[in-house]
C-alpha cells in the first residue's frame, strides 16, 4: 500500500477533528474542519452510527494518518510496543513521538510531519553531530537534533522556528532557535503527547 496522495484536509474531516496535517492553515478559519464539520463525500452528512469495530478502526486510522504511516509500519510499531514493558497503548504513542520526523516537527523546524520527512530525507539534520536521513530513526532522551550549518538559510526552517510559541512546544523537548538546535529532555509521558486518541481502543482492535 502506498502513502496517501489525496487532499490532506479530507483526512481531518473524515476523522472529525483537527490532526494538524497542513501546518499554519490548521490554526486559521480556513481549516476545513472548521468550515465543514462533517465527513467528506456525497453521504458525509447522513452517515449512521459506527459499530464498536468501526470506532476502534477510526482511532487506529486517526493515529496512523497523524504520523503519516502505512499499515505495515504501524503494525510493526504496535508489535514493538507489545514487546516492551509498560502499557501497550502508551508505549505505542511514545515510539511514534520519538520518530525523528515527529521530533523535528515538535521542535518547530517544520510546519508538519510531511515537510519534516522531506527535510530529513534531503539530509538537512544532524543527531548528536551525525547526519541522519531516515525519518523513522528513533531518538533517545538527551539526543541533540540540529539543522546542518549549510542548511540554515533555508527560508522555511527559519520561518517555522519563528512560529514555535504560537504552535506550542511540548515539555519533553527544548529548542535553541538562535543556533537551530533542539534537545530531547526525556521520554514523553502520556500527558505530554497531545494526540486526540483513545489508544486503548487500538490495543483492543489488534488483540482480536
Amino acid at each position: 500500500m502506498s502513502r496517501y496522495a489525496g487532499a490532506i484536509c479530507r483526512i481531518c474531516r473524515r476523522e472529525g477533528e483537527k490532526l494538524f496535517l497542513k501546518g499554519d492553515r490548521c490554526y486559521t478559519e480556513k481549516c476545513s474542519v472548521e468550515r465543514r464539520k462533517y465527513p467528506p463525500g456525497q453521504h458525509g452528512q447522513s452517515r449512521g452510527k459506527l459499530s464498536d469495530y468501526g470506532i476502534q478502526l477510526r482511532e487506529k486510522q486517526k493515529v496512523r494518518k497523524s504520523y503519516g504511516l502505512v499499515e505495515r509500519q504501524f503494525r510493526r510499531y504496535f508489535h514493538e510496543a507489545e514487546r516492551r514493558k509498560g502499557i501497550t497503548g502508551e508505549v505505542l504513542l511514545q515510539l511514534l513521538e520519538l520518530r525523528l520526523d515527529n521530533v523535528v516537527y515538535r521542535m518547530g523546524f517544520a510546519a508538519n510531519r510531511r515537510d519534516a520527512r522531506q527535510l530529513i530525507n534531503h539530509q538537512h539534520f544532524l543527531v548528536n553531530g551525525r547526519p541522519v536521513s531516515v525519518p523513522s530513526y528513533l531518538v533517545k532522551a538527551g539526543d541533540i537534533v540540529e539543522v546542518k550549518e549549510s542548511s540554515r538559510d533555508i527560508p522555511g526552517i527559519a520561518d517555522n522556528l519563528s512560529k514555535v510559541e504560537h504552535r506550542g512546544l511540548p515539555g519533553w523537548v527544548e529548542i535553541d532557535s538562535a543556533n537551530f538546535k533542539g534537545k530531547v529532555l526525556h521520554i514523553p509521558s502520556r500527558d505530554e503527547i497531545h494526540v486526540p486518541v483513545q489508544e486503548q481502543l487500538i490495543v483492543e482492535l489488534y488483540s482480536k
